[in-house]
């Protein structure tokens, strides 16, 4: 199995090579982004959103990071977001500071997130994947006059096409 391990623009054809992880990996976080959208529970919007910004960022890490060399210590892919991609570690400083609040809400604790938190974190989480879909390369106006019909809530809600990120190589 081969994928590509760069997002360097392919000779002549204007767009970025994007790993098959990557792509994978951003449109479960717009599917992920979509669901949330859908539950009424504070505590659940806001553990999914969060979760789809994480695979936004597991998207950039695929893309960009190089292969240890040797054994190094675990580390959160938000600590390797700021190092593969410093344009985008503010972002990763934010939802790192959001994990916990996560746990929380994943154990039960209905007090951890406001109806407006959760909001925030929406919106919060879309904005960096749109962020994401653009420094990946992914030009989120591709094919949408050939949209299917299973994929025309998430277009419209989100402005992306998830067909694009899946044959943008």
């Amino acid at each position: 199995m081969t994928t590509a391990t760069s997002t360097r623009p392919t000779r002549g054809s204007g767009r970025s090579v994007i790993p098959t992880a990557s792509r994978g990996l951003l449109i479960a976080a717009l599917r992920g982004l979509a669901d949330a959208g859908m539950t009424t529970r504070a505590s659940d919007r806001y553990v999914a959103a969060h979760l789809s910004a994480l695979r936004a960022a597991a998207a950039v890490v695929a893309a960009r990071a190089k292969p240890a060399s040797r054994r190094t210590r675990l580390r959160s892919v938000w600590a390797l977001l700021a190092d593969v991609a410093p344009e985008l570690k503010e972002w990763a400083e934010f939802f790192a500071a959001g994990a916990r609040t996560r746990a929380a809400a994943e154990a039960g604790i209905a007090a951890a997130v406001t109806e407006r938190v959760a909001d925030d974190l929406m919106r919060d989480a879309e904005s960096f994947i749109e962020l994401v879909a653009t420094t990946l390369g992914i030009d989120q106006q591709l094919g949408l006059n050939q949209l299917g019909s299973n994929q025309l809530d998430l277009n419209q809600q989100f402005n992306f096409d998830v067909r694009a990120i899946r044959t943008a190589s």
